[in-house]
């Protein structure tokens, strides 16, 4: 099988390495903008060579589109109509928009829309990790929607990554996606701004910080060129969260205010309740 990566970053550029490893394809093309990006997606052998959008369409069977949620509404279209038996997958954190997309295209049972929900603070083909997947979960929206063959095979891919499986609708997976992903980037991103404003001494944060600390924070150093993107299409459930967010801040601040400390003792026994969620 040849597969075309289109955006050789971090979640392609990973993809890339575990498939290459594991025997599940013979030829892998990337389609790079940056040619920095090109020169080093090829120097750590995610992929064998660097060419057009339209030379890696014809030239592959499968299609893993792997850019920002902006670009990839812009460029589906274009890709499923030069298509004919390949099959094409994305792995955006939004799904409600790209499937709407692409709802009444004749090519849209070539289509498997997925999220894999694994991701760092790091960006780039020098960002990819092998065996980064394994044992996260990956969403799979519309299934029905897709041809049997087609889905089939990207979910062996997802098998060969160690991925768990999940079915949704796109109204599902954007909703709780923005409860389990997208604000905890914004919370990073507000509370890294919050130190900066207040912490004028950067050796003072240097010093301090505490692993707590670091890892709060460290989703602040995430590319703005792919959150702002998934932000804006997601603009509905994020203002949801956000706004259920900012209500529990206000009642910590208001027990502060109070000096009304046995509250809180109840908000923080109530948040451990995560604990039987997650390990």
């Amino acid at each position: 099988m040849k597969v075309a990566i289109i955006g050789t970053g971090l979640i392609g550029g990973s993809m890339a390495l575990k498939l290459r490893a594991a025997g599940m394809g013979d030829l892998f093309i990337g389609v790079e903008k940056d040619p920095e990006h090109a020169k080093k997606a090829i120097e750590r052998k995610i992929v064998d060579e660097v060419l057009s959008l339209e030379e890696a369409i014809e030239n592959s069977d499968l299609i893993i589109l792997s850019i920002p949620v902006d670009q990839s509404l812009s460029e589906i279209e274009y890709i499923l109509n030069q298509t004919d038996k390949q099959i094409v997958m994305d792995v955006g954190s939004t799904k409600k928009e790209i499937c709407e997309v692409i709802k009444n295209h004749p090519g849209r049972d070539r289509f498997v829309a997925t999220h894999p929900m694994w991701g760092t603070e790091y960006s780039g083909p020098e960002a990819a990790i092998i065996n980064s997947f394994s044992g996260n979960s990956v969403v799979i929206c519309e299934k029905e929607k897709s041809n049997a063959d087609a889905l089939k095979t990207v979910e062996k891919v997802y098998s060969v990554l160690g991925m768990r499986i999940v079915y949704m609708d796109t109204n599902a997976h954007d909703l709780h996606a923005a409860y389990v992903s997208h604000i905890s980037h914004i919370t990073s991103f507000a509370l890294a701004n919050t130190v900066l404003e207040k912490e004028k001494e950067d050796s003072a944060i240097f010093e301090m910080a505490s692993a707590g600390f670091e890892s709060t924070v460290r989703l602040a150093k995430s590319n703005p060129d792919m959150w702002l993107p998934i932000f804006q299409q997601n603009r509905e459930n994020v203002l949801d969260v956000l706004n259920e967010h900012i209500s529990q801040l206000k009642k910590f601040r208001s027990c502060f205010e109070k000096d009304n400390y046995e509250y809180m003792r109840t908000l923080i026994e109530s948040a451990n309740k995560i604990k039987k969620i997650i390990k």
